[in-house]
Protein backbone atom coordinates (compact mmCIF):
# COMPACT_ATOMS: atom_id res chain seq x y z
CA UNK A 1 0.00 0.00 0.00
CA UNK A 2 1.49 3.32 -0.56
CA UNK A 3 1.96 5.45 2.74
CA UNK A 4 0.93 8.07 0.92
CA UNK A 5 -3.08 6.94 0.61
CA UNK A 6 -3.11 5.78 4.22
CA UNK A 7 -6.20 6.07 5.89
CA UNK A 8 -4.36 6.42 9.01
CA UNK A 9 -2.13 9.47 9.00
CA UNK A 10 -4.27 12.88 9.35
CA UNK A 11 -6.42 15.04 7.68
CA UNK A 12 -7.89 18.73 7.82
CA UNK A 13 -11.21 17.15 7.44
CA UNK A 14 -10.55 14.07 10.42
CA UNK A 15 -9.32 16.85 12.61
CA UNK A 16 -11.97 19.92 12.18
CA UNK A 17 -11.10 20.70 16.13
CA UNK A 18 -8.46 22.86 15.86
CA UNK A 19 -7.37 22.19 19.69
CA UNK A 20 -7.33 18.58 18.40
CA UNK A 21 -5.01 19.59 15.72
CA UNK A 22 -2.63 21.26 17.64
CA UNK A 23 -2.55 18.37 20.55
CA UNK A 24 -1.81 15.89 18.00
CA UNK A 25 1.05 18.01 15.92
CA UNK A 26 2.98 16.83 19.21
CA UNK A 27 2.19 13.56 18.87
CA UNK A 28 1.04 12.60 22.14
CA UNK A 29 1.47 8.66 22.21
CA UNK A 30 5.13 9.23 22.14
CA UNK A 31 5.51 11.31 24.92
CA UNK A 32 4.92 8.04 27.39
CA UNK A 33 8.77 7.79 26.72
CA UNK A 34 9.40 11.05 29.03
CA UNK A 35 6.49 10.07 31.25
CA UNK A 36 8.50 7.01 32.01
CA UNK A 37 11.95 8.83 32.58
CA UNK A 38 10.32 11.25 34.95
CA UNK A 39 9.20 8.01 37.13
CA UNK A 40 12.84 6.53 36.92
CA UNK A 41 14.43 9.83 38.12
CA UNK A 42 11.70 9.61 40.84
CA UNK A 43 12.26 6.30 41.79
CA UNK A 44 16.18 7.54 42.25
CA UNK A 45 15.62 10.60 44.29
CA UNK A 46 13.30 8.66 46.80
CA UNK A 47 15.49 5.53 46.82
CA UNK A 48 18.15 8.13 47.66
CA UNK A 49 16.53 9.14 50.71
CA UNK A 50 14.53 12.69 49.10
CA UNK A 51 11.13 12.88 50.10
CA UNK A 52 8.86 12.89 47.84
CA UNK A 53 6.69 16.30 47.24
CA UNK A 54 4.16 15.84 44.67
CA UNK A 55 3.73 19.52 43.39
CA UNK A 56 7.45 19.39 42.69
CA UNK A 57 7.14 15.85 40.47
CA UNK A 58 3.88 16.87 38.86
CA UNK A 59 5.52 19.92 37.34
CA UNK A 60 8.22 18.28 36.51
CA UNK A 61 6.57 15.94 34.22
CA UNK A 62 4.19 18.99 33.02
CA UNK A 63 7.44 20.71 31.46
CA UNK A 64 9.12 17.08 30.57
CA UNK A 65 6.15 16.55 28.43
CA UNK A 66 6.29 20.04 27.16
CA UNK A 67 9.79 20.06 26.24
CA UNK A 68 9.21 16.90 24.50
CA UNK A 69 6.33 17.91 22.30
CA UNK A 70 8.00 21.32 21.28
CA UNK A 71 11.19 18.79 20.50
CA UNK A 72 8.77 16.93 18.46
CA UNK A 73 7.15 19.88 16.82
CA UNK A 74 10.45 21.90 15.71
CA UNK A 75 11.77 18.58 14.26
CA UNK A 76 8.33 18.53 11.77
CA UNK A 77 8.99 22.09 10.86
CA UNK A 78 12.71 21.66 10.41
CA UNK A 79 12.21 18.28 8.04
CA UNK A 80 9.64 20.45 6.37
CA UNK A 81 11.92 22.70 5.45
CA UNK A 82 15.17 20.12 4.63
CA UNK A 83 12.43 18.50 2.64
CA UNK A 84 12.73 14.63 3.93
CA UNK A 85 9.04 14.53 4.74
CA UNK A 86 7.59 15.11 1.56
CA UNK A 87 10.16 13.00 0.27
CA UNK A 88 9.55 10.49 2.93
CA UNK A 89 7.45 7.40 0.55
CA UNK A 90 8.97 4.40 2.93
CA UNK A 91 7.50 5.73 6.19
CA UNK A 92 5.94 3.52 8.46
CA UNK A 93 3.06 5.98 9.91
CA UNK A 94 2.66 6.77 12.80
CA UNK A 95 6.27 5.75 14.09
CA UNK A 96 8.12 7.19 10.86
CA UNK A 97 8.47 10.00 8.37
CA UNK A 98 6.77 12.84 11.12
CA UNK A 99 3.70 13.79 12.41
CA UNK A 100 2.53 14.54 8.25
CA UNK A 101 0.53 17.67 9.96
CA UNK A 102 2.41 20.08 7.26
CA UNK A 103 2.78 17.36 4.43
CA UNK A 104 -1.04 16.45 4.89
CA UNK A 105 -2.36 20.35 4.97
CA UNK A 106 -3.59 20.04 8.42
CA UNK A 107 -1.34 22.81 9.62
CA UNK A 108 0.94 25.47 7.81
CA UNK A 109 4.48 25.40 8.08
CA UNK A 110 3.93 28.70 9.93
CA UNK A 111 1.57 27.51 12.37
CA UNK A 112 3.80 24.82 13.40
CA UNK A 113 6.95 27.17 14.01
CA UNK A 114 4.75 29.22 15.83
CA UNK A 115 3.63 26.24 17.85
CA UNK A 116 7.19 24.94 18.32
CA UNK A 117 8.11 28.23 19.83
CA UNK A 118 4.94 28.35 22.18
CA UNK A 119 5.73 25.24 23.74
CA UNK A 120 9.18 25.86 24.46
CA UNK A 121 8.66 29.46 25.74
CA UNK A 122 5.83 28.09 28.43
CA UNK A 123 8.25 25.25 29.19
CA UNK A 124 11.16 28.09 29.95
CA UNK A 125 8.87 29.76 32.24
CA UNK A 126 7.71 26.83 33.91
CA UNK A 127 11.11 25.98 34.36
CA UNK A 128 12.10 29.37 36.09
CA UNK A 129 9.45 28.38 38.72
CA UNK A 130 10.85 25.05 39.21
CA UNK A 131 14.34 25.82 39.45
CA UNK A 132 13.44 28.67 41.97
CA UNK A 133 12.20 25.82 44.42
CA UNK A 134 14.00 23.39 43.29
CA UNK A 135 18.23 25.08 43.19
CA UNK A 136 19.88 26.40 40.79
CA UNK A 137 21.31 23.39 39.20
CA UNK A 138 18.34 22.40 37.61
CA UNK A 139 18.69 25.41 35.34
CA UNK A 140 21.84 23.63 33.53
CA UNK A 141 19.60 20.49 33.39
CA UNK A 142 17.13 22.43 31.62
CA UNK A 143 19.00 24.20 29.50
CA UNK A 144 21.63 21.82 28.09
CA UNK A 145 17.93 19.59 27.12
CA UNK A 146 16.79 22.80 25.43
CA UNK A 147 19.97 23.26 23.64
CA UNK A 148 20.20 19.66 22.47
CA UNK A 149 16.53 19.52 21.03
CA UNK A 150 16.86 22.75 19.72
CA UNK A 151 20.60 21.94 17.62
CA UNK A 152 19.41 18.26 17.35
CA UNK A 153 16.79 19.31 14.08
CA UNK A 154 17.72 23.26 13.36
CA UNK A 155 19.93 25.22 11.48
CA UNK A 156 22.90 25.73 11.79
CA UNK A 157 23.81 22.66 13.65
CA UNK A 158 21.09 20.12 12.66
CA UNK A 159 23.08 17.78 14.72
CA UNK A 160 21.02 14.69 13.99
CA UNK A 161 22.15 15.27 9.94
CA UNK A 162 25.79 14.96 11.28
CA UNK A 163 26.21 11.63 12.77
CA UNK A 164 25.13 12.17 16.36
CA UNK A 165 21.80 11.77 17.05
CA UNK A 166 21.73 8.92 19.15
CA UNK A 167 24.09 11.04 20.84
CA UNK A 168 21.75 13.66 21.64
CA UNK A 169 19.03 11.55 22.37
CA UNK A 170 20.94 9.50 24.99
CA UNK A 171 21.89 12.61 26.64
CA UNK A 172 18.43 14.86 26.03
CA UNK A 173 16.78 11.78 27.78
CA UNK A 174 19.10 10.78 30.36
CA UNK A 175 19.01 14.54 31.35
CA UNK A 176 15.23 13.91 31.94
CA UNK A 177 15.85 11.41 34.57
CA UNK A 178 18.54 13.42 36.11
CA UNK A 179 16.16 16.73 36.15
CA UNK A 180 13.35 14.18 37.54
CA UNK A 181 15.92 13.45 40.73
CA UNK A 182 17.30 16.97 40.93
CA UNK A 183 13.48 18.11 41.30
CA UNK A 184 12.97 16.19 44.49
CA UNK A 185 16.47 15.91 46.15
CA UNK A 186 17.73 19.89 45.33
CA UNK A 187 21.01 18.71 45.10
CA UNK A 188 23.36 16.41 42.37
CA UNK A 189 23.60 12.26 43.12
CA UNK A 190 25.59 10.09 41.17
CA UNK A 191 22.22 7.86 41.56
CA UNK A 192 20.22 9.11 38.19
CA UNK A 193 23.09 9.60 35.91
CA UNK A 194 24.58 5.64 36.38
CA UNK A 195 20.55 4.49 36.33
CA UNK A 196 19.54 6.83 33.60
CA UNK A 197 22.32 5.82 30.97
CA UNK A 198 20.32 1.98 30.08
CA UNK A 199 17.19 4.05 30.09
CA UNK A 200 18.61 6.58 27.79
CA UNK A 201 20.61 4.22 25.37
CA UNK A 202 17.55 2.06 24.83
CA UNK A 203 15.40 5.10 23.99
CA UNK A 204 18.57 6.23 21.47
CA UNK A 205 17.79 2.49 19.41
CA UNK A 206 13.97 4.08 18.79
CA UNK A 207 15.68 6.58 17.11
CA UNK A 208 18.44 4.08 15.19
CA UNK A 209 16.03 2.02 13.92
CA UNK A 210 13.25 4.53 13.20
CA UNK A 211 15.51 5.87 10.80
CA UNK A 212 15.96 2.53 8.34
CA UNK A 213 11.86 3.34 6.86
CA UNK A 214 13.32 7.45 6.65
CA UNK A 215 16.99 6.31 5.06
CA UNK A 216 16.25 6.67 1.38
CA UNK A 217 14.48 10.23 1.75
CA UNK A 218 17.30 11.33 4.20
CA UNK A 219 20.27 10.43 2.45
CA UNK A 220 18.36 12.75 -0.45
CA UNK A 221 17.57 15.79 2.21
CA UNK A 222 21.13 15.69 3.21
CA UNK A 223 20.22 13.93 6.68
CA UNK A 224 23.74 12.13 7.03
CA UNK A 225 23.15 9.84 10.21
CA UNK A 226 24.78 6.55 10.38
CA UNK A 227 21.95 4.63 9.07
CA UNK A 228 22.05 6.77 5.90
CA UNK A 229 26.36 6.96 6.05
CA UNK A 230 26.55 2.79 6.07
CA UNK A 231 24.31 0.44 4.28
CA UNK A 232 21.12 -1.07 6.19
CA UNK A 233 23.08 -4.71 6.51
CA UNK A 234 25.83 -3.30 8.47
CA UNK A 235 23.66 0.04 9.86
CA UNK A 236 21.97 -3.37 11.31
CA UNK A 237 24.58 -3.87 13.64
CA UNK A 238 24.73 -0.57 14.86
CA UNK A 239 21.49 -1.38 17.10
CA UNK A 240 23.13 -4.47 18.74
CA UNK A 241 26.12 -1.94 19.40
CA UNK A 242 23.86 0.21 21.45
CA UNK A 243 22.12 -2.77 23.05
CA UNK A 244 25.40 -3.91 24.67
CA UNK A 245 26.12 -0.37 25.72
CA UNK A 246 22.90 -0.38 27.49
CA UNK A 247 23.49 -3.75 28.92
CA UNK A 248 27.22 -2.66 30.08
CA UNK A 249 25.68 0.50 31.50
CA UNK A 250 22.90 -1.09 33.69
CA UNK A 251 26.01 -3.54 35.01
CA UNK A 252 28.31 -1.35 35.73
CA UNK A 253 26.08 0.65 37.89
CA UNK A 254 25.31 -2.71 39.69
CA UNK A 255 28.82 -3.65 39.81
CA UNK A 256 29.77 0.30 41.30
CA UNK A 257 27.35 -0.49 44.49
CA UNK A 258 24.94 2.37 42.46
CA UNK A 259 22.03 0.13 41.71
CA UNK A 260 21.26 -3.02 43.70
CA UNK A 261 21.67 -6.39 42.66
CA UNK A 262 17.97 -6.95 42.14
CA UNK A 263 18.66 -4.04 39.26
CA UNK A 264 19.72 -7.13 36.90
CA UNK A 265 16.47 -8.27 37.05
CA UNK A 266 15.53 -4.92 34.64
CA UNK A 267 17.73 -7.11 31.68
CA UNK A 268 14.06 -8.51 31.11
CA UNK A 269 13.79 -5.58 29.07
CA UNK A 270 16.52 -6.65 26.49
CA UNK A 271 14.24 -9.62 25.44
CA UNK A 272 11.69 -7.46 23.09
CA UNK A 273 14.72 -5.74 22.25
CA UNK A 274 17.24 -8.57 21.26
CA UNK A 275 14.17 -10.01 19.56
CA UNK A 276 13.56 -6.12 17.27
CA UNK A 277 17.26 -6.56 16.62
CA UNK A 278 17.14 -9.70 15.27
CA UNK A 279 14.01 -8.61 12.66
CA UNK A 280 16.33 -5.83 11.78
CA UNK A 281 18.77 -7.99 10.81
CA UNK A 282 16.76 -9.54 8.85
CA UNK A 283 14.48 -6.60 7.43
CA UNK A 284 17.16 -3.66 7.05
CA UNK A 285 17.03 -3.23 3.56
CA UNK A 286 13.21 -3.78 3.19
CA UNK A 287 11.80 -1.49 5.69
CA UNK A 288 8.60 -1.76 5.62
CA UNK A 289 8.86 -4.83 7.09
CA UNK A 290 10.01 -3.01 10.56
CA UNK A 291 7.10 -2.24 12.31
CA UNK A 292 6.43 -4.93 14.46
CA UNK A 293 10.56 -4.57 15.52
CA UNK A 294 9.75 -0.49 16.19
CA UNK A 295 7.08 -2.07 18.34
CA UNK A 296 9.50 -4.17 20.38
CA UNK A 297 11.86 -1.67 20.44
CA UNK A 298 9.37 0.94 22.33
CA UNK A 299 8.58 -1.80 24.83
CA UNK A 300 11.77 -2.39 25.53
CA UNK A 301 12.35 1.13 26.52
CA UNK A 302 9.49 1.37 28.30
CA UNK A 303 10.14 -1.75 30.15
CA UNK A 304 13.47 -0.74 31.31
CA UNK A 305 12.56 2.14 33.62
CA UNK A 306 9.20 1.11 34.92
CA UNK A 307 11.09 -2.12 35.95
CA UNK A 308 13.97 -0.67 37.12
CA UNK A 309 12.53 2.52 39.09
CA UNK A 310 9.87 -0.47 40.66
CA UNK A 311 13.07 -2.65 41.35
CA UNK A 312 14.78 0.89 43.38
CA UNK A 313 11.64 1.68 45.52
CA UNK A 314 11.15 -2.07 46.52
CA UNK A 315 14.62 -2.23 47.34
CA UNK A 316 14.44 0.61 49.68
CA UNK A 317 11.16 -0.99 51.27
CA UNK A 318 8.41 0.55 49.37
Amino acid sequence: MNPALSSHEPSRERLANPFARYVLATRPAFLTITLAGCLLGFATAVAGGAAFGWERALVTLLLALLAHAGINVLNDYCDHLNGTDARNTQRIYPFTGGSRFIQNGVLSPRQVQVFAIVLFAVTIAGGLWLLSVAGAGLFWIGLAGLAIGWGYSAPPLQLNSRGVGELCVATGFLLVVAGADYAQRGAWAPLPWLAGAPYALLVANILYINQFPDRAADRASGKLHWVARLQPAVAAWGYGLILLLAALALLGGILLGALPLAAALALVAWIPAVLAWRQLQRFAAIPEQLAPAIKLTLLAAHALPLLLAAILLFSRGF
